[in-house]
């Protein structure tokens, strides 16, 4: 079996303040350091469970954080951007199966660190009326080309917001968070043994259904301000609501992320 492991930051063990995801300060360096890390237990339990091959996507912010010296040299890194698939990327090589690693609470949720796509844009994220974070949207992508969510990893407000979209999924709980820059968590070492051992288990069980959300795909999105929302609005796709909310629609989940994705480039004009 292929698998894609896809492993974003801020749902990893010792990770909670801002400057630990954003380059350019030692608080970021070592907070990579720790990413790389649990992307290499996900790497070991992956192939210890039966995986044939594993391809590992860089899923945080400017998608070049795992330094690829010190991965596991079984597998293979995607890293960089634009890519059309985002935080799954790897999938159209032919990956049977997806691991989220390090993955978080949605805008307004309690997790650590929480956000969907891009804190400074975006408030919500509702599809077919269904409110959504990265996993969740991402899990669609996946399920949309047939491919099922093994295995996540963070915290447990991220956990519990996922189990309804991933049933069956194993879920390695390393931290639990009191507030957006506050809680507990494991010891590195022993987040790692525990990825390790449920990216094992998740790998070796009948795989699940995968996540599907049925087409057309209708978006209804918040924004943080309406100066955000005017900007988005010179799209001639985007319908404005009121003075936040906006609402789209896609035929599939991979047209909604390529467009969320545009819409959150766009955003950095206004920063």
């Amino acid at each position: 079996m292929k698998i894609l492991i896809s492993v974003d930051i801020e749902g990893v063990a010792g990770v909670f303040s801002l400057e630990q995801t954003r380059a350019g300060n030692p608080e970021y360096e070592r907070a990579r350091r720790l990413m790389t890390e649990e992307a290499n237990a996900a790497i070991r339990g992956a192939f210890a469970g039966g995986a044939s091959e594993v391809l590992v996507n860089d899923s945080h912010g400017h998608f070049r954080n795992l330094l690829p010296d010190l991965l596991d040299k079984r597998a293979k890194a995607v890293q960089g951007k634009p890519r059309y698939l985002g935080m799954m990327s790897g999938l159209e090589q032919g990956c049977q199966a997806v691991l989220m690693i390090g993955y978080h609470s949605r805008a307004q949720g309690r997790g650590i660190l929480a956000h969907t796509i891009n804190s400074f844009a975006f408030a919500k994220v509702q599809v077919n009326g269904k409110e959504l974070g990265e996993a969740g949207l991402y899990g669609a992508l996946a399920g949309e080309l047939g491919v099922p969510v093994l295995m996540g990893s963070g915290d447990q407000i991220f956990i519990e917001e996922n189990l309804p979209n991933f049933p069956d999924a194993v879920w390695a709980q390393t931290k639990i968070a009191y507030g957006h820059s506050s809680g507990v968590s494991m010891s590195p070492e022993e987040s790692r043994a525990l990825i390790e051992d449920c990216a094992k288990r998740a790998v070796q069980r009948t795989a699940p259904r995968p996540f599907v959300m049925t087409a057309p795909i209708a978006c209804q999105l918040t924004t943080q301000s309406p100066a955000i929302a005017d900007l988005f609005c010179t799209l001639p796709i985007v319908r404005r609501v009121d003075g936040v909310n906006l609402e789209f629609s896609s035929s599939t989940v991979q047209d909604l992320i390529r467009i969320l994705n545009s819409l959150a480039a766009m955003s950095f004009m206004l920063r």
